[in-house]
Order: C-alpha cells, then structure tokens, then sequence
C-alpha cells in the first residue's frame, strides 16, 4: 500500500484535564487505526475497539516518530499523542527530524500537526497572566545537548529581562540542573523576583506555589513541573482569602 494511503496525525493532549483537549484531536484520535506515544500518554485515553496502541518508554523519541511513520507508510491512520502541545518540547520535531533522516518515502506521507495546550499555557492561566509579556522557553534537559548550550541560553535570556518558562527541570537521571539553574539566575536578576512552580496543572494532584528567587527550593520541581521566573516587571497582587494573581504588564514598565 502506498505512503498516500495512511496518515499521520501528531497530536497534543493537553497537561492533564479532558476539558483541554481540543476538538480537533478528539477527532483525529477517534479516526485513528493506531495510537503511538508514551504509555502513560495513551492510558489518558478511552480504548476503542479495533484500535491498535503502541505504548513505548519516555526516552525513545526518535524510535517512537519512526514507528508511527512506518506504520502511517504501510496504510495506517495514526495518531501519533504528545502532552501538551506536540511542536513544543514533544514529538512533533522528532518526527520531522525521523523523515529527514529516515526513508524517501516518508517525505510523502499525509501528516498534520493538531495543537494543544502547552504546559506553560496552562501553568500560566492558573495565576492570572505571567507570560502577559515578551518571554522564553528553555528546556533544562541536556539528554541531547551540552549543559553548557543551556546555561548560556538561560543566561542569555535572563540578561535580556525575558519571563522564563523553565520545562524539564529535574529528573532522578538530572537532579542537579535545576540547582544549578536558580544559581545562575540569582547571580544575574534581582531576590524578589516572581517565581511559580506549576506542578501536574489539570490533574489531582496540582499544586501551585508562588515565592520568590530569593526564597525558592530548587528541589520542589520535578518532571511534573513547570517553572516560571519573572522578569523585572513580573508583579505579585496579594488578595485577602485568595491566592495572588501573578501578570507581566505588557508595557516596559510596570503600571504605577
């Protein structure tokens, strides 16, 4: 069967809540003869009859996009499931890089990247509007790049007075980075500086924590976690009863 005859939708669940996937991925989900991802990623899904999973580890991304396009050239309607937004630290640019490199064939396959909800999205909506502002995404995962590539990202970006959303920050494999993270960007921004972790946002166990660069423990993140590190202008609003909501004011200056 030709590569024209299967497809290959490369799809975003969201960071947890059933609520946040879009219509557009339930729908290619529900159209697809197999689903490909992290197992845990594809046990967030209702199992249909006569629909093929392929659950693999958290590390193998490049074997995962290879196994979805081989399965997409061979006929197939697949579903390839990322969290959050697969174009973003996910498993859309692993399969683009898989055809790249892999067979002429795949170049020919029908593939269409559904968006999701990103974790920092997510994290964002959860405070109010941190991210109101011009900011940067960094992973600090060195699984495929130098830790020295990504301090000097970070650093780069913290001398720019970027909010930073800080993905893959620890894991039992990398528990150091992020400590070495906070070191950097308190040499380099103010103590009081916002800082939010946003762990597991739309799922039981969520938890928020607003402080400060000065007073935040490193520690508390883990995978789950999604980090956000203000810039100069990143204010707090205190409410009684409440927690505080946390905005970026769009302008160079913060509203006086």
């Amino acid at each position: 069967m030709s590569a024209s005859c299967g497809c290959l939708h490369i799809v975003g669940l969201g960071p947890g809540a059933e609520s946040w996937i879009t219509p557009e991925v339930s729908a290619a989900i529900a159209s697809a003869s197999d689903l490909v991802g992290y197992g845990p990623y594809l046990d967030r899904l209702p199992i249909r009859d006569g629909q093929a999973r392929h659950p693999s580890g958290n590390r193998v991304e490049l074997d995962r996009a290879r196994h979805a396009l081989a399965l997409a050239s061979a006929g197939r309607r697949v579903a390839l499931v990322s969290g959050g937004d697969p174009g973003i630290f996910a498993m859309a640019a692993a399969v683009f890089e898989a055809i790249e490199q892999g067979e002429p064939s795949w170049r020919a396959i029908d593939i269409a990247v559904c968006p999701g909800i990103s974790a920092m999205q997510a994290a964002a909506a959860r405070m109010g509007a941190p991210l109101g502002a011009d900011f940067c995404a960094i992973s600090l995962s060195d699984n495929r790049k130098p830790w020295s590539l990504v301090a000097r990202r970070l650093t780069a970006a913290a001398e720019g007075d970027f909010v930073l959303a800080l993905y893959n920050p620890a894991s039992a494999a990398r528990p150091d980075q992020i400590h070495e993270a906070f070191a950097l960007l308190r040499r380099l921004r103010a103590g009081a500086t916002p800082v939010v972790f946003a762990r597991a946002i739309g799922r039981e166990d969520e938890r928020v924590e607003i402080t400060t660069l000065a007073d935040a423990d490193p520690g508390r993140a883990d995978m789950a976690t999604l980090v956000i590190v203000g810039s100069s202008a990143t204010r707090v609003i205190a409410r009684d009863g409440a927690p505080p909501f946390v905005y970026s004011p769009r302008g160079a200056e913060p509203w006086q």
